[in-house]
């Protein structure tokens, strides 16, 4: 596959790459995040912006438990700048490519820069996934809580699907992401972790003995668990208990506790 990662100036996409790569084994986990290993011109190392579109081939192998028997995946990635100034770059990365993974800052949202890559990836038929970043800086840097982080994901969501509604080609069909579907994956670029609901679906429909589709139409959206009934319910509020969002409950609390953990040294809560 040739996927090209487009979005707006600062929004992580040559600091995401690096772990990418940092994943395929070609530079190590001390470099990923600050190596900017797609930056290769000196004037772009210097200036910390991305300039021209570089290309990297990464060789990346199915986890076990991610697909058994599952063929090994051959990915050629381009970073593609994210000023203004170098658009034509963008769109000499897009013409190349077949799949466009689309980086959003969740704390800044859908930006300029954003709509317009969106749009040229459109215009070429470049089919968009999306990745919101610096989920890391929701957790440490402003300490959201879960429910204040799903409505900002949400809202980058919604405004990504907005833009492709606006300019979406008929010949492609529906393209519209939805962490339901496995199209939307949240993580930190920095950090080099991510996640999608349909991985926490995995684990929780093995425990649950549900169907995993099943479970990933529950981890989004207006979905609640009432623990005492063990029931499942669209209704937030039963017999005056305030029940927490799914997505909150069991995929960003978690994942809360343990970043909050490893920050304050705490191993106890780690294992």
């Amino acid at each position: 596959r040739s996927m090209s990662v487009i979005a707006h100036v600062d929004h992580g996409k040559s600091t995401l790459t690096d772990s990418l790569i940092c994943k395929a084994g070609i530079i190590s986990a001390k470099a990923a995040g600050d190596a900017r290993f797609t930056d290769t011109r000196a004037d772009e190392q210097e200036r910390g912006v991305t300039i021209k579109s570089t290309g990297v081939s990464l060789y990346f192998e199915m986890d076990k438990e991610d697909g058994k028997g599952a063929q090994p995946h051959l990915i050629n990635l381009i970073d593609s700048p994210g000023h203004v100034d170098f658009s034509s770059e963008v769109t000499a990365a897009l013409r190349i490519t077949d799949g466009a993974m689309v980086v959003v800052d969740c704390i800044e949202g859908c930006a300029v820069q954003t709509e317009t890559v969106l749009r040229q990836s459109l215009a070429e038929r470049v089919k968009p996934c999306l990745f919101v970043n610096k989920v890391d800086r929701c957790i440490l840097e402003l300490q959201m809580d879960p429910e204040d982080m799903y409505g900002r994901f949400r809202k980058a969501v919604e405004d990504v699907n907005v833009i492709i509604a606006t300019y979406n080609d008929e010949l492609m069909g529906d393209v519209q992401v939805d962490p339901a579907k496995g199209t939307v994956a949240f993580g930190s670029g920095l950090h080099g972790w991510g996640f999608n609901v349909e991985r926490f679906a995995k684990i929780y429909a093995a425990k649950m003995g549900v169907d995993k589709d099943k479970m990933m139409k529950r981890l989004w959206g207006d979905s609640f668990f009432n623990a005492k009934k063990k029931v499942w319910t669209n209704v937030a509020e039963q017999e005056g208990d305030k029940l927490p969002r799914a997505f909150c409950q069991f995929i960003m609390t978690p994942i809360n506790q343990l970043m909050t953990a490893i920050m304050n040294d705490d191993k106890t809560k780690c294992e």
